[in-house]
């Protein structure tokens, strides 16, 4: 699979990073980082780092052939945009081609409360498929500590992608 991560925030950039490093080195993994992370990376094994800024990049391009896209932590002004169709840096133009050939597209917001705005953002892009995954945790795989909080909410986003993983207990029943 080729995979795009986007961050478009800096609290909580860090699960953006997470889930990215928990993708297995069998798949294309594209990283966008918006000016406003802030964030210092090494150059991983079939990771493409891209600027915010490089619109011609191509995961800005149908053609590409990307499969699914994650923005964690995506900020309200990215979840915006994208919910009124501007595409004005590489994120938003990624984000945008992944909505027009129908390919999964994840957003985790991350600034709680949502406003009435946000809301209706977020109702706006579920209708058309995007789905809205706050990092939010389950209890009853008994997480005690920030990494295995972590692990869940990324093994939750890797689910949603169709793939597989063993990052959280999953439900049993009993």
């Amino acid at each position: 699979m080729k995979i795009i991560v986007g961050i478009s925030g800096a609290s909580g950039a860090n699960l953006g990073i997470k889930f990215l490093n928990a993708l297995s080195a069998e798949h294309t993994k594209h990283l966008i980082v918006s000016e406003n992370a802030h964030i210092v990376l090494e150059k991983e094994e079939n990771v493409h780092l891209h600027q915010n800024h490089e619109i011609w990049a191509s995961v800005a391009s149908g053609s590409y052939g990307a499969d699914a896209m994650i923005i964690t932590p995506c900020s309200m002004n990215t979840l915006a945009k994208i919910a009124c169709g501007i595409a004005d840096n590489l994120i938003t133009r990624a984000a945008s081609v992944m909505i027009k050939e129908g390919k999964i597209l994840i957003l985790a917001p991350r600034e709680i409360p949502f406003s009435p705005i946000a809301l209706e953002n977020m109702v706006k892009l579920s209708r058309l498929g995007i789905i809205i995954a706050p990092p939010a945790l389950a209890y009853y795989g008994e997480q005690t500590t920030l990494e295995e909080m972590e692990n869940f909410m990324i093994g939750k986003w890797m689910d949603l992608m169709k793939i597989e993983n063993t990052l959280y207990k999953r439900w049993s029943g009993e």
